[in-house]
């Protein structure tokens, strides 16, 4: 019976040592804290072995820091920059001298002048355009994605992109390890004979024995000659141009930079291409002049796992607190942080027109789950709040004002913006704002708002659901 006793003992002492380390490692982020301490105290041993592989902080990985070299420097040299808040065409912003500040301070990355911007809806457009330039590409060719398959539209990709490379431009490509996971051998295969370079990013195998399985690369870039860029939230795939039946018409929203905000797409895929083929891209001609004549500013804005790498997030808050009449935000996942939540609910509750735009249809529940938990204090508020029901929205806009908007990787949830390496672009030019509004309108028109009242008398099973999957949010 003692022996029983030492034994049960003994298990209590570990037991709570794994619930003391989580909470002495995690008590700087509350959130995940939470989370985190309900899966080792429902699911002990197993649930703490979880959270070593899963939970490590990326803050002093050196390789992912920016890097500088003659291509980045000449980079610097030759792009037109915004110094002033006076130069930056647009007049409301030019009235926030405290938000203009904090965008500057965003560095590395300027404020770029000369630029033109090509709003881009839904996947047809998107890859006509882009299989467009990637067929007049005379030096090289990088593309930075999350997801590639080898689907029907995966496969186009691999011809023009092969071709490409056997008429002698350089051709890489840098996949996400998890978002690619199902990418198969022989269409890697068949690019790499044709003399195309691949790099996945932290494979799974690797990443799970050095413990950053969590941090997966979320951007999608592409330059084509250092001239022209291409980013948004469209992958590589059938579904984006409604190939997944149970999700039907997929919406989403791309962009086509030209100009010198291309220069910093072009150094972030450098970075990742350093960090995943430890290889350095050097030279001017990565970096090339251009002819756009495009007068656009745009600010790229990239952001990575780190306690101090956390730039969208900061960005999607400060633009939240500067707004004056409305806030328009369209997201497929919606598990924001503290702060931004604040921001949203402080926003309406002053009379800012808050509307937010959730899929109706999801292609996760659990994540669905997650997003509603967090709906009913803003409806509260006076936010509303609308489900699309088309098919499946998978848009990244953000419209301030009549200041600023955001396309870009990032969904507004705490993975997007505090685990995953994402970038989005910040414009400021009038026309591409009034493009992505009437965008948006045209998405509220497919999309039914949701009653304060009809949503509180939902079923308590599904309310149960919800709070679970709030306390575990942080981690979807």
């Amino acid at each position: 019976m003692g022996v029983w006793w030492i034994w049960l003992d003994a298990v209590l002492v570990v037991y709570i040592a794994q619930l003391a380390a989580v909470f002495f490692m995690e008590h700087r982020r509350p959130s995940q804290l939470t989370a985190w301490l309900l899966i080792v105290f429902v699911c002990p041993y197993i649930g703490f072995i979880a959270y070593l592989f899963l939970a490590k902080d990326f803050v002093g990985r050196r390789r992912v820091k920016r890097f500088k070299n003659d291509a980045t420097d000449y980079a610097d040299q030759i792009s037109e920059t915004v110094s002033e808040l006076s130069d930056i065409g647009n007049k409301q912003l030019e009235k926030e001298e405290k938000l203009y500040a904090m965008l500057v301070g965003l560095a590395p990355f300027p404020i770029t002048r000369n630029n033109e911007v090509l709003v881009l809806t839904n996947g047809h457009d998107t890859y006509e355009a882009m299989l467009g330039q990637l067929e007049q590409a005379v030096h090289h060719i990088h593309m930075d994605y999350y997801t590639i398959r080898a689907d029907e539209i995966g496969r186009r990709f691999a011809e023009v992109l092969a071709r490409k490379a056997r008429e002698g431009v350089e051709v890489r490509i840098v996949y996400d390890g998890i978002g690619s996971m199902k990418l198969s051998e022989p269409y890697l295969a068949e690019l790499h004979l044709a003399g195309v370079q691949t790099s996945c990013f932290l494979p799974p195998r690797i990443a799970f024995f050095d413990r950053r399985l969590n941090y997966r690369n979320h951007r999608k870039i592409v330059v084509v000659d250092g001239k022209v860029g291409f980013v948004g939230g469209i992958n590589i795939g059938d579904e984006y141009i409604g190939g997944d039946p149970k999700l039907g018409f997929w919406r989403d929203t791309h962009l086509c930079l030209k100009g010198d905000s291309v220069y910093y797409l072009q150094e972030l895929f450098m970075n990742d291409w350093s960090f995943a083929a430890k290889e350095e891209l050097g030279g001017k001609a990565y970096m090339p002049t251009h002819q756009c004549e495009g007068d656009e500013r745009v600010l790229i804005v990239s952001s990575k796992p780190g306690r101090y790498d956390q730039k969208i997030a900061e960005v999607m808050f400060a633009a939240i607190t500067a707004a004056r009449s409305r806030i328009y935000l369209t997201t497929p996942y919606f598990i924001p942080d503290s702060s931004l939540l604040m921001g949203l609910r402080t926003a309406a509750l002053s009379g800012v027109d808050v509307r937010l735009i959730i899929p109706g249809i999801a292609d996760s529940k659990l994540v669905l789950l997650a997003t509603l938990s967090y709906i009913q204090e803003l409806l509260e508020a006076g936010v509303k709040v609308y489900r699309y029901e088309k098919g499946f929205i998978h848009a990244k806009v953000m419209i301030i004002d009549q200041m600023l908007a955001t396309v870009g990787t990032a969904n507004v949830d705490m993975r997007s913006l505090y685990s995953n390496f994402e970038l989005n672009a910040v414009l400021f030019d009038e026309h591409a704002i009034k493009r992505l509004e009437a965008d948006f309108m045209e998405d509220l028109r497919d999309s039914r708002e949701l009653d304060f009242r009809s949503f509180l008398n939902r079923p308590k099973r599904q309310k149960l659901k919800e709070s679970l999957l709030h306390i575990l949010s942080p981690l979807l």
